[in-house]
């Protein structure tokens, strides 16, 4: 066993930004006690970090949405077939679902039947779990029974949980796509020319996706080394959902079409498309890992290089916001589904690993991704911490430092700090309320105060349903315990 490949150093390595979490949430007390400048420079140096990165997020939202209002002026079909070669190119839609209804499962159907590419291009694999049982296979048969006609073909995959797998949308895509690529195989097809879109049961894909879609892939020069993604925005049920449970979806639907602009940074999210070459070549997913989007990309990475980039499209795709049956069991689900994204901390200790395996990329390309990871997910527990407790514990804990002028100037520049970024929802309300415009998600007058007051909860809702379910996934991997893969329970 190689060194990089040993448990003891994939334990040191999986502990790394756990550690880190925790020395930066605790650093403004125990640092107080000894240097309590110092304590307050870092505190200061995080706060305009955070300013800095608030800033480019709505800089970068504004331009996606710029994009993304010519994008929805295109009839990509049109453009698509002025060329013959997308009549090469063959589309999976693979909806990966377990115990989802036949309602919902019918409705991102819908969507695919009346794409503007003939839906008679499209195979459609409906990627189930075994576990399931006899409803999977009734809710197979009956969706089979209305759609089928419609696609090329339609297909069911049933997931058998192994040894050694995880349960979850990874370790069932994998034996899905393995039951496509045999059957492309079996047909002499090239794996290149097969487009795979993976689909949670809720994606509602725009109705010009495969035909933009084959358009930038058939023009992309290095296309066999990258993913497609399209912002996922959480606005289906807009309206129906708890108020703390929209703050969020709309928060996270503006982050998203941020990243959809910051082209070198860009990692897939949820729902994407990539070419079935692309999933052989790393021998699919890994079947023991929860959060697959941005672990296949690391995989690819590691096999390829900094070829493997994420290419943007600028149509959104909806899913569903959390829903569940009262707001008891909506902060339960909310929580949980919270710490499975955050779960992805465990992309880290995969990346270390493969970073000391893989000669053929150099150092400066691996530690720049690696990098990047780890910010995502130290940022993620530790900026509710920071942001709002930090300036006044260095005071706290050494009273003297509070009568000098550095102790008396960081609460101020906190509190500036903060009034800059609470200006900055003026702009996240103005790209939420367009984009809703856009997928016709209607804003009665009655409800624009409720839009603007609901951001005074916005701190209390960040604590509990952002920052301590991260946390809570960062202590679950420092102290070694797992969490078992739930899906989220929607209404």
């Amino acid at each position: 066993m190689s060194f990089a490949r040993s448990k003891n150093f994939y334990r040191v390595a999986e502990r790394i930004v756990p550690v880190m979490t925790f020395v930066i949430i605790t650093m403004p007390v125990w640092l107080s006690f000894f240097h309590p400048a110092v304590a307050a420079y870092l505190i200061m140096a995080y706060l305009i970090y955070f300013i800095f990165k608030s800033i480019k997020t709505i800089y970068f939202a504004g331009v996606s949405f710029k994009i993304m209002q010519e994008a929805r002026k295109i009839n990509w079909y049109e453009r698509l077939i002025k060329s013959d070669d997308y009549r090469a190119i063959y589309h999976v839609a693979m909806i990966v679902n377990c115990k989802e209804s036949y309602a919902k499962v019918s409705k991102t159907l819908d969507k695919l039947v009346n794409q503007s590419l003939n839906s008679k291009e499209v195979v459609v694999v409906l990627a189930m779990e075994e576990l399931e049982g006899q409803d999977a296979k009734i809710r197979s048969k009956k969706l089979t029974q209305k759609y089928k006609p419609y696609f090329k073909d339609l297909l069911t995959t049933y997931h058998p949980l192994l040894e050694g797998e995880a349960i979850g949308k990874a370790s069932n895509a994998s034996f899905a796509s393995r039951k496509i690529d045999t059957y492309f195989q079996k047909k002499g097809i090239d794996r290149k020319n097969v487009l795979v879109t993976v689909c949670d049961a809720d994606s509602l894909l725009p109705h010009h996706y495969f035909a933009y879609l084959t358009y930038e892939y058939l023009r992309d020069f290095n296309r066999e080394y990258h993913f497609y993604w399209a912002p996922v925005l959480l606005y289906n049920h807009f309206w129906e959902l708890w108020l703390p449970v929209r703050i969020q979806m709309i928060l996270s639907s503006v982050l998203r079409l941020s990243f959809l602009s910051m082209k070198d940074d860009l990692i897939q999210i949820s729902t994407y498309s990539t070419s079935l070459w692309l999933l052989h070549s790393v021998d699919f997913w890994d079947v023991d890992i929860i959060p697959e989007d941005w672990h296949i990309q690391l995989q690819a990475f590691f096999k390829h290089g900094d070829k493997i980039r994420t290419t943007p499209l600028y149509l959104p795709i909806v899913r569903d916001g959390l829903r569940a049956e009262g707001i008891i069991n909506t902060f339960k689900s909310r929580y949980a589904q919270e710490r499975r994204w955050a779960w992805g901390i465990t992309d880290v200790p995969y990346a270390i690993v493969r970073a000391f395996e893989t000669p053929h990329i150099p150092w400066s390309v691996k530690l720049k991704k690696i990098a990047f990871v780890v910010e995502i997910h130290l940022f993620w527990p530790t900026s509710f911490f920071l942001l709002t407790l930090s300036a006044s514990i260095p005071s706290l804990v050494n009273p003297v430092f509070g009568r000098t002028v550095l102790g008396f100037l960081l609460p101020k520049f906190s509190s500036f700090i903060l009034t800059i970024s609470s200006l900055m929802l003026i702009a996240i309300l103005y790209f939420d309320y367009h984009v809703r415009k856009q997928i016709k998600i209607k804003t009665d007058w009655k409800n624009i105060p409720l839009l603007i007051v609901q951001w005074y909860l916005l701190p209390v809702i960040s604590l509990f349903l952002s920052s301590l379910p991260a946390l809570d996934a960062h202590t679950r991997v420092l102290l070694g315990k797992k969490i078992d893969y739930k899906a989220t329970k929607k209404l």
